[in-house]
């Protein structure tokens, strides 16, 4: 079965860059949509950024241009970063990775996403 696993998190200073991975097992890479969501406290979860199972990468506003996804496969998994940079208070969140056997984009709801990862956290100060 697919199984995510995010690491990376940590506590940066605002204008700071971090890295997050997911190691996503038990899937073929080309048939999944995978990418980032993030859920601060009081807030609802929300896309981050999202590679489709056709190679459409879709970022939310809020990190267009200091935000990067991408992803390695190797024979065994697909590791999905995501590069953050300049770094502001409000990226702070926990992170989830997730991944969908459909096409999707940053604007599809969580729900529409049939794994999710333990999360990692963000903290921005």
């Amino acid at each position: 079965h697919v199984q995510l696993v995010e690491s990376g998190g940590g506590s940066v200073q605002t204008g700071g860059s971090l890295r997050l991975s997911c190691a996503a097992t038990g899937l073929t890479a080309s048939m999944y949509s995978i990418g980032w969501f993030r859920q601060a406290p009081g807030k609802v979860r929300e896309g981050v950024a999202i590679i489709a199972n056709d190679g459409e990468i879709t970022y939310a506003d809020s990190v267009t241009d200091r935000f990067t996804i991408s992803k390695e496969n190797t024979r065994t998994k697909m590791t999905v970063y995501l590069q953050m940079s300049t770094l502001k208070a409000e990226d702070t969140a926990m992170y989830y990775c997730a991944a969908s056997r459909r096409k999707r984009v940053v604007s599809n709801p969580p729900q529409t996403f049939d794994t999710w990862g333990q999360g990692t956290q963000v903290t921005v100060s």
